[in-house]
């Protein structure tokens, strides 16, 4: 310890006559506290800061302060920020002789003009900790301080009433076997304010939305979180009803999933919507098992067979199509950001084809996916040799390895704690840097010298390789998140190490991951939302149902097909998307299916199916045959204006939120002038010229085109209408390229619901 820092870490020592007289002094000014403890800064001033905001990314714990002010992010190194406060610019800060002239004091009550306007009042329980901490003389903290070790709540979960209050109250415990109540000075924050909200006093205020929610509350770095659910406001009489439903809906049901999803139903009074018709369903699995629309023929076929098993017979076809794995590679293209870069793409596309190609033929063989993971992570070697190396070409730095694997893998985000603790969970800097150790001896040589990203690195195990902790320099072993450090030899690789830790039975995460990863997509959304965020403050909506998927995966041997048709033949996927009286508003358990719109490369695949002609790709010539589909692609530089404007992601991240579906101007005026579009509804061999050529009534073809684009039958009225406009255009052709293009821009074309 150098001289410096044993200053720092010495407590200041007044003349006694002054201790005495401001011990009197704080006495006398509250007469009534009765507190005598003292105030220690990590445990008493700090969570104070950070209860105001002081220490807040938008204010002082910014990286670069505020007016030359700046405190650790939410207090997490309560060193630094005493230093700062009672030592920096001369002590200006603190008036150790008139606490209450303090600049720490008089900022936050505004009596000095101050950018934050006005944190606390005079005489409030955070001025009165703040001025008791200055009047005993700024005690720095100490090494054998008690430390916060945990904090609990009560209560910790409940069942409340529409625009009913609930105060929690909030103990810590100090590592000193003392506990405090700390209601009044920790952060609460709600995860969704919209049903209910919380106060600074921990006082919980639900409004007249009925829904699950939760309450973080942080404190000296430690979390807690209170869960609740709010049921639909009903009479005795209508709950009854509901349970009676409910009840004969489970006899009915013999799935482990489908009654844990009735628990929660029950739980918020919900009734499920109605299940969907089989044209419904047929298209849905379709959409989201293999990113193909049915044919008509599929459709009357499917709507036609009377067999009882039908619906998990189709599943079971949908996951034997070659189509199934180019979706899902697609998907996982996109995760594992295979991509080309800059001026080099057509020299990567060689590598970012090897790689899709190889994770479509892992899907396609169903190769278990704790193998599939681990042989991406722990791969050696040449791209032509061993195609998971490619990798590594868009993951090469230390952040890009930790924040990949977790996020990828994990379903963690911990890319926070590369420069201080994680904000609302446990990670720390030690545990974001023990990570990157596992990649520390990963090199590479080879390769294109004069690309930014090289087209053909050899992976290989250095000798050495080390990571240091930021702060304190020491010398990081490869960790596990949140689990044994591995004390590997010269010859050992980290990277396998890891891969077993991730890959065993009892991980936390693995398996969680992918099993929310894969609901989200069949259901629009996952029971951790969003799906790589897992954490004590966003928590599962249906835990037991995530627990319940997530041993069954286990069990099957990592077995994705078999995960897949546990989603597809749960009750809940097979609603309707239209809601009823009770499940308006349900956007967490899944009593309706919720609609969304179909993926970019869907969509064009869609168009080009139902009108019959196929997409050109351009990208050199030979590159892509004629017929070649979107989901086919091998990276996401093939240029296609109409996939970028339709949300197709750079893949420059493990998030799926670079994937995006919100509606945009842009997506509008695109159904409207799109080239491409045109091309396919004049081509003279598409499918809207044979309309115009055949000689088929208008009702025989209104049908053909309602079951090709929507799936279905056209409704009576549908059918009216548009044989009344078909006979109303004295051009044949022109008529039959307008109802076409009218039909793939309404929602139940381009929506999967």
């Amino acid at each position: 310890m150098t001289q410096s820092e044993r200053k720092v870490q010495t407590r200041p020592r007044p003349s006694r006559c002054w201790c005495i007289a401001s011990a009197l002094l704080l006495a006398l000014s509250n007469p009534a506290r009765g507190d005598d403890a003292p105030v220690r800064f990590a445990t008493d001033v700090v969570p104070i800061l950070t209860k105001l905001g002081c220490n807040s990314g938008g204010c002082h714990g910014k990286a670069t302060g505020q007016n030359g002010f700046k405190l650790s992010l939410l207090g997490f190194e309560p060193d630094f920020d005493y230093r700062t406060i009672v030592k920096e610019s001369r002590g200006r800060r603190i008036s150790l002789a008139a606490p209450d002239r303090s600049l720490l004091l008089v900022k936050a009550t505004n009596e000095t003009p101050h950018g934050g306007g006005r944190r606390t009042d005079v005489g409030s329980e955070e001025y009165d900790v703040l001025r008791r901490w200055i009047a005993a003389g700024a005690v720095a903290p100490a090494p054998d301080d008690p430390l916060v070790e945990r904090i609990e709540l009560s209560p910790s979960e409940k069942v409340l009433g529409s625009e009913e209050t609930q105060p929690l109250r909030v103990t810590a415990f100090l590592s000193d076997g003392t506990s405090r109540d700390v209601t009044r000075r920790v952060v609460y924050e709600t995860n969704v304010p919209e049903i209910a909200a919380v106060g600074p006093d921990g006082v919980v205020q639900t409004l007249d939305k009925p829904g699950l929610f939760s309450v973080m509350v942080r404190y000296a770095g430690k979390i807690a979180t209170f869960h609740a659910a709010v049921p639909l406001q009903m009479t005795a009489t209508q709950q009854d009803r509901v349970n009676a439903k409910l009840d004969g809906l489970e006899g009915r049901l013999a799935s482990p999933f489908d009654r844990l999803l009735i628990r929660q139903w029950r739980r918020l009074g919900i009734m499920p919507s109605a299940p969907a018709d089989d044209a419904t369903f047929i298209r849905r699995a379709s959409i989201d098992i293999c990113g193909t629309l049915p044919t008509r023929e599929e459709v009357e076929a499917y709507v036609a067979d009377k067999n009882a098993a039908k619906r998990s017979e189709l599943i079971d076809q949908l996951l034997d199509r070659p189509e199934y794995a180019s979706y899902f590679a697609l998907k996982w293209a996109d995760i594992l950001q295979n991509r080309g870069s800059g001026y080099s793409t057509r020299q990567q596309r060689a590598g970012t084809a090897l790689f899709s190609g190889w994770i479509r033929d892992s899907l396609a063989a169903n190769k278990p996916y704790d193998q599939f993971v681990s042989e991406i992570i722990t791969a050696s070697g040449s791209q032509n040799e061993n195609p998971p190396t490619i990798w590594y070409r868009q993951v090469r730095t230390q952040s890009d390895y930790v924040e990949s694997v977790a996020q990828a893998f994990l379903g963690v985000r911990i890319h926070c704690a590369q420069c201080h603790h994680h904000p609302f969970d446990r990670w720390s800097q030690a545990d974001y840097y023990g990570l990157a150790a596992v990649f520390a001896r990963v090199g590479r040589k080879g390769g294109f010298a004069d690309a930014e990203v090289p087209t053909n690195e050899v992976i290989y195990l250095k000798d050495k390789g080390d990571v240091f902790h930021p702060r304190n320099g020491q010398r990081m072993l490869p960790k596990a998140l949140g689990g044994p450090e591995f004390h590997v030899r010269r010859f050992d690789d980290p990277r396998r190490s890891i891969a077993r830790w991730m890959t065993a039975a009892d991980n936390p995460f693995f398996a969680r991951t992918f099993v929310n990863r894969m609901w989200a997509h069949f259901h629009g959304r996952g029971i951790i939302d969003p799906i790589d965020d897992a954490r004590d403050s966003n928590p599962p909506t249906n835990p037991e149902l995530l627990d319940a998927l997530s041993d069954e995966f286990i069990a099957s041997g990592y077995d994705i097909k078999h995960l897949i048709r546990v989603i597809c033949n749960s009750y809940s996927y097979r609603l309707q998307a239209v809601p009823n009286a009770s499940n308006g508003a349900d956007t967490q358990t899944y009593s309706r299916f919720y609609p969304r719109r179909l993926p970019a490369e869907v969509l064009l695949d869609g168009i080009s199916q139902v009108l019959g002609v196929p997409t050109k790709f351009s990208g050199g010539p030979g590159v892509f045959e004629l017929g070649t589909r979107a989901i086919d692609l091998p990276d996401e530089n093939v240029p296609v204006s109409f996939l970028d404007v339709f949300g197709r992601p750079a893949r420059t991240s493990a998030c799926e939120c670079e994937r995006v579906d919100a509606p945009s101007l842009a997506q509008a005026l695109t159904l409207i002038n799109s080239p491409e579009i045109q091309r396919k509804l004049t081509d003279e061999n598409g499918y809207a010229a044979r309309l115009a050529e055949n000689k088929l009534a208008h009702t025989d073809n209104v049908r053909d085109i309602f079951l090709r684009l929507l799936g279905r039958e056209p409704s009576l009225e549908e059918a009216k209408t548009a044989i009344a406009f078909l006979k109303s255009e004295e051009d044949r052709g022109e008529a039959y390229r307008s109802l076409l293009w009218s039909l793939l821009a309404t929602n139940e074309f381009m929506f999967n619901k």
